[in-house]
């Protein structure tokens, strides 16, 4: 059997996806029986003209980490996409901009001003900010163009799959690449992950609990066999896509919202909003008032809590103005 090929990218993201890959521990054998990898930066010596002197459509397979958050992502996103065959958007922030699309808030001179100049930690009485092009004596330098926000991999280049996660758990990506090697994948821009919420594989008990107050993990240990939502802890569960086993709640955590939105929920952000609306204890005329900015000053960081991971692929996915 021909042996298929693969690449591996890391934009705009922590690096976890990376070592993902390996977290197939044994079974990153089989993959070699299957696959020779002729593309990873961090772990190959390899340059911009090596791919593209590939052939178009040589890599069969382009797994994509990260969003795009600058120039050179965005080139290497368009440049993969002609030389992969397929493309798979591996992780959030592929698929949905994650944890680093929650600057999105801000501009590009914002967090530039923030950085090199009002962080506690910043002398920088210069004003120095980085220089797109620059010339040394040892020559012509460059630096990527930081753009203004953080875009998910499918709002620069057609994706072909989603792999949901941060990072994705191994069993996914084990399930991922038997149904490449087998012919086996579903229709294209499917999600490759069960069609579940989170709350769907959590084995804690859930009551139908009504709440009256938010709790913030850091305030007090949760019983660890009822629903952590019905406790008053904000957990993604109800609004986000599992096959993870639900291993965070397993860990007494809340969930976050990594495997992005759950089937049938384009909003991610809103659809748990909806979700806590509902165990929210709102009193009527024969009970005590509701405190709703009492509620409100208790969730500390709305945009961070409902957003974590899905800002820049939501419905307002970045401000415009201050």
């Amino acid at each position: 059997m021909k042996k298929l090929k693969f690449g591996f990218y890391w934009a705009a993201s922590c690096g976890g996806c990376e070592i993902a890959v390996l977290d197939v521990d044994e079974k990153i054998l089989e993959v070699m029986k299957i696959a020779d990898i002729v593309f990873w930066p961090v772990a190959m010596d390899i340059k911009y003209k090596d791919v593209q002197a590939m052939q178009d459509g040589y890599i069969d397979v382009c797994f994509f980490n990260g969003g795009i958050r600058n120039s050179e992502q965005e080139h290497l996103a368009i440049l993969l996409r002609q030389k992969a065959k397929i493309m798979v958007a591996f992780g959030a922030c592929a698929q949905l901009g994650g944890v680093p699309g929650l600057a999105n808030e801000s501009n590009a001179a914002e967090i530039f001003e923030c950085v090199y100049d009002s962080s506690p930690s910043t002398v920088n009485t210069n004003n120095i900010r980085p220089e797109t092009e620059i010339q040394v004596p040892e020559g012509h330098l460059e630096l990527p163009t930081f753009f203004n926000f953080v875009k998910p991999l499918d709002r620069v280049v057609a994706v072909d799959y989603y792999l949901p996660g941060c990072p994705p758990p191994p069993k996914l990506i084990f399930a991922a690449i038997e149904a490449i090697a087998a012919g086996k994948l579903p229709q294209r821009g499917s999600i490759l992950s069960p069609n579940l919420a989170v709350c769907d594989e959590c084995p804690r008990k859930k009551e139908e609990k009504k709440i009256k107050e938010i709790e913030r993990i850091i305030n007090f240990t949760p019983e660890p066999e009822k629903c952590l939502l019905e406790q008053g802890l904000i957990c993604m569960g109800p609004a986000t896509r599992g096959g993870c086993d639900a291993k965070c709640l397993a860990a007494n955590m809340p969930c976050t919202g990594c495997g992005g939105p759950c089937p049938e929920a384009d909003e991610q952000g809103a659809a748990m909003i909806s979700a806590l609306s509902t165990v929210l204890s709102i009193a009527d005329e024969k009970n005590e008032s509701y405190d709703s900015e009492k509620v409100i000053d208790q969730l500390k960081d709305p945009l961070g809590t409902f957003y974590k991971y899905s800002l820049p692929a939501s419905i307002i996915n970045r401000r415009v103005k201050k």
